[in-house]
């Protein structure tokens, strides 16, 4: 049996009946434009320890730190999945390329003013969700899978269950809703009392069990990411993604003392250390006041 063909077995039988389909299609993409050219040919049981690694190496010289470790996930995966079943002997798991974490993106507390202040003197609801997301750091695909029914605005708290995203298939945009990105994701996201009026006017003036929905429809989310870098452009914002969004709410909540484990859970992420990992450096001038405060010991 050629890696081809395992590779092949594997997808159907190890992977597809388990994952969800994103993630299915992902393997599968590194699998068809990756592997299958180069190591597709080979004899499974004649893969050696050397040429899988020399393989990762000549990816690490091409491709991005995440592409290449998204293959090395296949290959070790399907590898070692081989020599559980006896089909393959002495899987040796091959080595991640070094990872460097990309600097987190957010919005200045002026530039946070300034895009809450126009979106809520011109009464835009379509834009609403943008308020949302910066007070309660939701990922897009949360946010366009949210119903009215998920958000208690009388005790306020919001209940994140699912997450959705848009794909492009047969020359229409096709909506996949399923569960959050992790187990973690799971959640329930307390919503500051704030703007709790806020979102019972937005749900009054709208119609419809989504969130996003208005007067029965429903923008792309591709769609609401373009209204929203109009919205920078035109405020004289540096572009930056919507995904900065929820960069912003994580950056103000320790700006503002939240720690770190309450904010990993309102995040959804599997533990604190992720959190602090991912932030920690984004606060400079957080800092720089604590240390003062510090300074003041000084005699």
């Amino acid at each position: 049996m050629n890696f081809e063909q395992w590779l092949e077995i594997w997808l159907r039988d190890c992977v597809r009946p388990y994952v969800k389909p994103r993630t299915w299609e992902k393997y599968a993409a590194a699998v068809k434009n990756r592997i299958v050219p180069h190591l597709g040919a080979h004899e499974l049981e004649e893969l050696s320890a050397f040429e899988l690694q020399h393989f990762v190496s000549m990816l690490s010289s091409r491709y991005s730190a995440s592409t290449v470790a998204g293959v090395v996930s296949v290959l070790n995966s399907s590898l070692g999945r081989a020599e559980e079943m006896g089909i393959r002997r002495g899987h040796c798991r091959l080595h991640y390329p070094r990872r460097l974490e990309r600097s987190v993106q957010c919005f200045t507390p002026e530039e946070q003013r300034k895009i809450e202040r126009h979106i809520l003197e011109r009464g835009d609801s379509d834009l609403f969700g943008v308020i949302l997301c910066l007070y309660t750091g939701l990922r897009i695909g949360e946010l366009f899978a949210l119903e009215w029914r998920d958000l208690d605005l009388k005790n306020g708290f919001v209940s994140v269950t699912k997450t959705c995203r848009d794909f492009w298939r047969n020359g229409t945009y096709e909506r996949e809703t399923g569960t959050p990105k992790t187990e973690t994701s799971n959640r329930i996201v307390p919503l500051p009392e704030q703007i709790l009026p806020y979102l019972r006017g937005v749900k009054r003036a709208r119609k419809g069990r989504l969130l996003m929905e208005r007067n029965g429809r429903l923008p792309t989310i591709r769609a609401y990411q373009k209204s929203f870098e109009v919205l920078l452009k035109k405020l004289g914002i540096p572009h930056r993604g919507f995904h900065a969004l929820r960069h912003t709410f994580a950056t103000r909540a320790l700006e503002c003392g939240m720690d770190v484990r309450t904010l990993a859970e309102i995040l959804g992420h599997k533990n604190p250390t992720v959190t602090l990992k991912r932030y920690a450096h984004s606060l400079p001038e957080h800092k720089k006041k604590m240390m003062n405060k510090i300074g003041k010991l000084f005699l």
